[in-house]
């Protein structure tokens, strides 16, 4: 059994939209294929871009989208993906599988991208391969409004306007794929190409992103903030769940009852992780102005059989939605210091929201989670007293009608029955359920809709007092409304 009191002057913050951000990055088929077909393809498209792709993510209200990576990011050389497509030069992804990159898709297909989905742009640059000036006129070339050598260039590729960069990142896993840096070196590097990345419109000042720790280096947290904190506003966390070691990948169908809670234990190591990196944040940001970006989370598992394994292609699971329902509401415990977070990867890699095969597309046990959770988004995440059962997450936030309750039964096989009390009076619930019957439950193109959230509707409640009972191995959320 489950408790939870909501008292309407407790209150954390508000919860940012922007920790329901998501990731796409050259790998596998996560742009090729999963976003772009091109304009001539025979899969509907709106300017090279899937029609079907857009139109479910429109409906989970995709914030923005962090790109070109991740480790493709420090290979990534911008003007290789402007101008006419028949030009643009081939490269060899030498991140991810060795593989052509035709370049097909670079800056402007990316902001007619997030024009489509209506997101705000994170654009990642090269710090591990690249120049300060190549940095630097990309940012010219995307946001500088006049004339200037590099918006010259972009008015003669066809859009004179300039568009807006929300976020900018100054590499990626800098301590590792991104150039194998020492701390020290990093710090000095970042506060040296932040200072050309110009914010050419005063009203709307780019947010600048450092490359933060590896997991669990603290040293790498407190070096960084300790010698450039004045001049980042963001510092990016990386942190998979894994079900075993990361030499070890583990299958995502077929696996063992005894792996189910070892993933889910993983994912919970987040809430330790933001703990314990906000504390060192807090010596030399006392104020919490610098947010912590967890630009890459979700699950990691074996790539599927027959398929490349540097594609990270992987069935998402009833367990996948596990870890999407934990997470989030981990990142809504700490909104004083989460900011932004991109889940990876929007589409086919690793726990992607959807999965597309020619002119096929699967909504994922993960994207439903996101769908369900929309209304978090931008609501006042409350401070509420819980004594939840070994086998529940939840999160409760404030908005316009009352308050909204996302609850996670992790469980295998016992349901939850849990009660809420709350300060003002109930008028009505409505709810919604995503549940799985057995762990390997999933959506494949042979079979959808196996997976998906429907109508719940097993709840009572009394003035000040609402019961529910949570099934096993699924994500509940309550719309309790208590205004007229």
């Amino acid at each position: 059994m489950s408790y939870i009191s909501i008292d309407s002057q407790r209150e954390r913050g508000k919860i940012s939209k922007y920790i329901y951000g998501q990731f796409s990055e050259h790998l596998g088929h996560g742009i090729y294929d999963g976003l772009w077909v091109g304009p001539d393809s025979d899969i509907p498209n709106t300017n090279g871009i899937r029609n079907d792709v857009v139109s479910a993510l429109r409906a989970i209200n995709v914030p923005v989208l962090r790109w070109p990576g991740g480790c493709f990011a420090d290979t990534y050389h911008w003007t290789d993906g402007i101008g006419p497509a028949s030009t643009r030069k081939r490269i060899v992804n030498t991140s991810w599988g060795s593989v052509v990159e035709n370049n097909h898709f670079g800056t402007h297909e990316y902001f007619e991208l997030l024009k489509q989905l209506g997101a705000d742009a994170y654009i990642n640059g090269n710090l591990g391969s690249g120049t300060v000036q190549e940095m630097s006129e990309w940012v010219e070339y995307m946001t500088f409004n006049g004339t200037s050598p590099m918006a010259d260039l972009r008015t003669a590729n066809g859009h004179k306007d300039p568009w807006q960069v929300k976020f900018f990142g100054v590499g990626n896993e800098s301590w590792g794929g991104g150039g194998n840096m020492r701390p020290e070196y990093y710090a000095d590097l970042y506060r040296q190409y932040q200072t050309f990345i110009n914010s050419y419109d005063a009203d709307t000042p780019i947010y600048k992103i450092a490359s933060g720790p590896n997991v669990d280096d603290y040293h790498w947290m407190d070096v960084l903030m300790k010698n450039a904190a004045p001049y980042m506003d963001g510092i990016s966390l990386h942190h998979y769940a894994l079900a075993s070691a990361w030499e070890d990948k583990r299958p995502a169908l077929d696996f063992p009852e005894s792996e189910w809670f070892s993933l889910i234990k993983s994912a919970q190591k987040m809430d330790e992780l933001i703990t314990k990196h906000s504390t060192i944040m807090d010596k030399y940001d006392p104020q919490k102005r610098i947010g912590l970006i967890v630009d890459e989370w979700g699950s990691w598992l074996r790539a599927e059989k027959d398929t490349n394994p540097a594609f990270l292609y992987q069935q998402n699971t009833i367990r996948d939605a596990m870890i999407a329902a934990i997470t989030l509401h981990i990142f809504q415990k700490h909104v004083d210091r989460v900011q932004m977070a991109n889940i990876a990867q929007m589409v086919n890699v690793l726990q992607a929201m959807l999965l597309t095969n020619g002119t096929k597309l699967v909504k994922t046990p993960t994207y439903y989670v996101f769908k369900m959770f929309t209304k978090h988004q931008e609501a006042i995440a409350m401070d509420t007293f819980d004594n939840l059962s070994d086998t529940t997450s939840a999160s409760v936030s404030k908005n316009a009608d009352g308050y909204f309750i996302s609850l996670c039964n992790f469980g295998l096989s016992a349901p939850d029955d849990i009660t809420v009390d709350v300060d003002t009076a109930i008028k009505s619930v409505s709810g919604t359920v995503l549940r799985g019957l057995r762990m390997d439950d999933h959506n494949d193109f042979e079979h959808p809709d196996e997976v998906k959230s429907e109508e719940f509707s097993t709840t009572s409640f009394q003035p000040h007092q609402l019961k529910a009972q949570i099934p096993p191995m699924s994500v509940v959320t309550l719309q309790v409304n208590t205004n007229k």
